[in-house]
């Protein structure tokens, strides 16, 4: 595992510690967690009724094939972490008829590994106008976001931007003990929205090294928590389709600010525009992942998610090369990617933003 990038923010040229993380370029993780999906566990909620009928018919092809398509990378978190990814694509969901309060990642099928450690759960009491609150040790060691954590506290210049979507099967008084145990987990790591300009300088001084962005209506009370971080998301199965469809929103121009309001999640550029403020302001993610549809995967039976990225690896390869962060509106801000710790995302990526300096050194 390649670890020279694990310290990359803190390793920056002093010239790029007063940019905008919004100008600098970001390595992020697609569905960050898909690396321990549990090949047994249910379909999510959302998944046809179709599917799910094929599904439990056929349960010893259909599981297979869904792991080796659903399967977006195969490191750990921590893994990741250490490799320089600082955007985590995160989707959490409560099984459906579980009587315990775990929380799991989900992408097609859920996780072995659940969220938090512990979770707080918070009682609404209508008729006497306040929260109880007691703790319920239910969840199994293997915790996700404790470890990371436990990363950050060992990399103290290091900053991440943690995306929380999805939320299938979770309802307020979940998405409340989960608010909670988050706070509670981060304390003052978390950057609460009323920063104006986040720079590596300014979050260092302030201890901040957490950008929680959380998908949904329940967080607007929450001012630690950000707004969804709009995703480019081609739904292409070549590198072609990927990169034509990135090539066409960067001409569209990229997303402004994140809007205060909460609202459903949101991939359109159009949707995403704030009037009021510059085209540069606010996170945005460039998705270099592929997707295929289900004709192709019935098709291609001995073809798999990593087969299909690897194959187009070297066409993304020399996009990402030619494209560069800042303040421009055709610059590019986070980039994610599938597989990230056998394909050099992280180095490539980390890379663009010496083109700030050397753009810098002509003015």
């Amino acid at each position: 595992m390649d670890l020279s990038c694990q310290d990359w923010m803190s390793a920056l040229p002093e010239e790029l510690w007063d940019i905008p993380l919004t100008n600098l370029a970001i390595p992020g993780s697609h569905d960050a967690m898909s690396y321990c999906l549990d090949i047994n566990s249910p379909l999510v909620p959302s998944e046809s009724d179709f599917f799910r009928l094929l599904d439990g018919l056929f349960y010893c092809f259909t599981r297979p094939t869904i792991f080796k398509w659903a399967t977006t990378q195969d490191k750990t978190i921590e893994e990741q972490l250490s490799m320089g990814i600082r955007y985590f694509d995160l989707r959490v969901a409560h099984k459906p008829k579980d009587p315990s309060n775990n929380l799991y990642f989900t992408h097609v099928i859920y996780t072995h590994l659940t969220v938090l450690v512990r979770i707080i759960i918070l009682i609404l009491s209508l008729s006497l106008g306040f929260y109880s609150m007691f703790v319920v040790n239910v969840l199994p060691p293997q915790e996700t976001l404790v470890s990371v954590a436990a990363w950050l506290k060992s990399h103290p210049k290091e900053i991440v931007i943690l995306a929380c979507s999805h939320f299938e099967g979770i309802d307020d008084r979940l998405h409340h003990a989960f608010i909670f145990s988050l706070k509670k987990l981060f304390g003052s790591k978390l950057c609460p929205q009323k920063e104006a300009v986040l720079t590596l300088r300014s979050l260092w001084e302030s201890g901040y090294q957490v950008v929680l962005s959380y998908d949904s209506q329940t967080a607007a009370r929450h001012p630690e928590l950000w707004p969804a971080i709009p995703y480019w998301w081609a739904n292409q199965r070549t590198a072609q389709g990927v990169i034509s469809y990135l090539d066409w929103n960067k001409d569209m121009g990229r997303p402004g600010e994140f809007r205060l309001q909460f609202s459903p999640r949101l991939f359109c550029q159009e949707n995403t525009k704030s009037e009021g403020f510059s085209s540069s302001e606010g996170f945005f993610v460039s998705g270099l992942n592929l997707t295929a549809d289900r004709l192709y995967i019935t098709e291609n039976p001995k073809q798999s998610l990593r087969t299909l990225t690897y194959s187009n690896w070297e066409c993304l390869r020399t996009w990402l090369e030619g494209q560069k962060p800042g303040s421009d509106p055709k610059s590019l801000n986070i980039i994610a990617g599938d597989f990230v710790g056998p394909l050099p995302l992280c180095s490539l990526v980390i890379a663009l933003n010496h083109k700030l300096l050397r753009k810098n050194a002509i003015r």
